[in-house]
């Protein structure tokens, strides 16, 4: 199907909730996104899972497709990374079962000697770095702010947010060695 033919399948899925334009690009993504998710490293039963939550998703959002914006296909396999990303974060966030409860124990002397040390180390280590880097790494990292935030804030370009960040890490990692 030529781009005009899939656009015209997703608007008589938005417009009268046409079951046959549903099967068609049901049949010929869902394989292909499948596919794709096992390339990019999801195993057979996360791509199959995610798989057919797109092709729902297809369904259900339809309207928030614009042609303007993406063709089919690339929205659809923009639809199935996200779900991929969102599958494996939700594998590795830890069960509520799973935390650990009650009094945690005395961590050991030797480590919390180690971490104050590194503590030491790196406060005299973003004391070395311009002032300018300085906040904004305080910001970023102390103030839990994002790069936007900090633009906002600051009124700086975002650009020039993330290259001074980048740079006092870089200094910070080139200090702390």
């Amino acid at each position: 199907m030529s781009r005009d033919q899939w656009i015209d399948q997703i608007d008589r899925i938005r417009s009268h909730r046409d079951q046959a334009a549903f099967a068609e690009l049901f049949r010929h993504f869902a394989p292909r996104v499948k596919s794709f998710l096992m390339r990019s490293g999801a195993n057979e039963a996360l791509a199959e899972e995610c798989a057919q939550d797109v092709m729902a998703t297809l369904w259900r959002k339809s309207h928030l497709f614009d042609p303007t914006r993406a063709s089919v296909s690339t929205w659809i396999y923009t639809i199935a990374r996200n779900r991929k990303i969102d599958a494996l974060r939700k594998q590795r966030r830890p069960e509520p079962e799973e935390l650990t409860w009650g009094p945690e124990s005395e961590p050991d002397q030797a480590d919390v000697l180690a971490l104050q040390q590194e503590t030491a180390k790196l406060e005299q280590a973003l004391g070395q770095l311009p002032q300018k880097q300085r906040e904004l790494i305080e910001r970023a990292y102390f103030g839990d702010l994002s790069h936007s935030e900090i633009a906002s804030e600051t009124g700086l370009p975002l650009g020039t947010i993330k290259s001074r960040i980048r740079l006092a890490l870089e200094r910070l990692r080139h200090t702390m060695k």
